[in-house]
């Protein structure tokens, strides 16, 4: 389908440089008003992606296959849109604004795919636990639980640096974008202030340093699939609201055309 609608673009500029060289280019005009009906049309086809994603029926079947009719068919459309301007700036603020909300939606789908396709494969990859983004916090108040009965009768080094820096950090869930570069500091303290009290627990408490750290560890992983989960979350609020508006202004537009 990408191949497609590389060729369907490919075709649609050559037709738009015989068209303009031949006749004065106008959106008001035949060429500008098939292009512009086209870029609405798959505007409005990819607004119903959210719904007939569900319907796996012919001829495309699957929801990856809905999908990518979304992405390629959104991408073609805002290259209509240019075509029927005539790759010239819109005049008016309705062009201006029919021009920014096309380009933004557009960007942020594509780039909605990327973080979906990769955000996936670095956890898969970084992490041992996975969680549904809502039971997290639950998770949290559980190792926290568990930590506490862990540090009953800890000797005093490590009760004192539990109380004062590692318990804080294991009981808030927090996203921070500095999980993608692989660091954060909030652990990185934690960790370092672990391998600075190392030398002073005793052999029997060994153990139960090291429960601490695997439940450190789970919580590194919580943190970081939290993270990524309010990317992705995140991501939607940039892109739906946008593309709500652009399709409101695209159906004011035409029946501004259409009345005129």
């Amino acid at each position: 389908m990408v191949r497609y609608s590389l060729l369907t673009a490919i075709v649609s500029v050559l037709a738009y440089a015989g068209l303009s060289w031949m006749w004065p280019w106008q959106p008001g005009r035949i060429g500008g008003l098939v292009f512009g009906t086209l870029a609405a049309l798959l505007f409005i086809n990819a607004a119903l992606y959210p719904w007939r994603r569900r319907w796996n029926t012919r001829p495309l079947g699957t929801a990856q296959r809905w999908l990518t009719l979304h992405v390629s068919g959104s991408a073609l459309a805002f290259l209509f849109v240019i075509i029927h301007i005539g790759f010239r700036w819109p005049a008016g603020t309705m062009g201006w604004l029919l021009l920014v909300l096309s380009f933004w939606a557009t960007a942020t789908g594509l780039l909605g795919v990327w973080l979906q396709r990769t955000i996936p494969r670095m956890m898969a990859r970084r992490l041992t636990v996975e969680a549904i983004y809502e039971r997290i916090p639950e998770l949290v108040v559980a190792l926290v639980a568990e930590a506490d009965e862990l540090m009953t009768a800890a000797p005093d080094s490590l009760a004192r640096a539990y109380a004062g820096e590692i318990r804080p950090v294991l009981a808030t869930s927090h996203a921070s974008l500095q999980w993608f570069t692989g660091s954060d500091p909030a652990i990185a303290r934690t960790a370092a202030l672990l391998n600075r009290i190392r030398p002073f627990v005793g052999e029997a408490d060994r153990s139960r340093l090291a429960d601490l750290e695997s439940i450190l560890h789970d919580k590194i992983d919580l943190d970081a699939q939290f993270s990524c989960q309010r990317v992705l979350r995140g991501w939607l609020v940039f892109h739906v609201p946008p593309a709500i508006m652009l399709i409101g202004l695209m159906v004011v537009h035409v029946i501004a055309v259409v009345w005129h």
